[in-house]
């Protein structure tokens, strides 16, 4: 899979050099926008979250995009290599940065988090994604517990197999070469943006599974529900792939 840099320097960028770029990528993604829902979520409210892992997503597209394309998400590798970008072993470890980079970042959340005495984080959570009794539009009563579950598990599918397959369709298409590459984290960004809009208040928005499960660990109730977050965005992700490829109709036109 070429990249921009290697369009500008005789030599090839390593594989090895891609992997670090993925796990350094997904760890600022997870850090600086589930960071935001953790740290700042009452004060910026969900339009702030939205924004924050948008605008995570639009610098690192031009930071490290570079370098590996920037998928920083195992539906965008897989996106990518049901087009024939990647083969299936350099897929397999672009995912595994991919998680590599997301559980330390949960962990560091964790960490700090953890360090707030009024912290607790069977109330509090960490950021992860969640239906029922997890959704964050579930109502809780005065004295703890749930008293009305939020969203189910049909709404949570269904939004991260078709918000996933918009993401992937938007990341394939704005680097199209036909398209205007320059401003493709932009609309990349962007379209996190307005994904996390709709979707917050339904299970969190995953639309990532390195982002899900870096957090997942650490929330009371997440680990029996990361599957979902693990297994439908993957499957949106190839939804996406396969609307590119029928739209576009070309495998070969990728600048990344």
């Amino acid at each position: 899979m070429s990249t921009a840099q290697e369009y500008v320097e005789p030599e090839v960028i390593s594989d090895t050099k891609k992997y670090i770029a993925e796990a350094i990528g997904t760890f600022v993604l997870v850090f600086a926008a589930v960071g935001t829902a953790v740290f700042a979520g009452d004060k910026v409210g969900n339009l702030g979250v939205a924004l924050a892992f948008g605008l995570t997503l639009l610098f690192l597209v031009y930071a490290i995009g570079p370098i590996s394309g920037c998928h920083v998400n195992p539906a965008v590798t897989i996106g990518q290599a049901l087009l024939g970008k990647l083969t299936a072993l350099q897929a397999v470890l672009f995912i595994v940065a991919q998680f590599v980079g997301g559980l330390v970042a949960g962990a560091v959340l964790f960490a700090i988090a953890n360090s707030l005495p009024a912290y607790d984080r069977s109330v509090d959570g960490l950021g992860a994604n969640g239906w029922g009794p997890h959704s964050p539009s579930a109502i809780e009563g005065p004295l703890g517990g749930v008293l009305e579950n939020g969203y189910g598990i049909t709404a949570a599918i269904v939004v991260e197999i078709l918000l996933t397959a918009l993401l992937v369709f938007v990341v394939l298409a704005s680097t199209d070469q036909i398209s205007d590459v320059p401003l493709a984290g932009v609309s990349i960004g962007f379209t996190l943006v307005v994904i996390h809009l709709v979707s917050i208040p339904i299970d969190n928005t995953s639309v990532n599974p390195a982002r899900s499960l870096a957090v997942a660990p650490w929330q009371p109730g997440a680990m029996g529900q990361v599957w979902l977050f693990i297994v439908f965005p993957i499957i949106g992700g190839a939804l996406g792939a396969l609307t590119y490829r029928g739209v576009f109709g070309r495998y070969d036109r990728l600048d990344s």
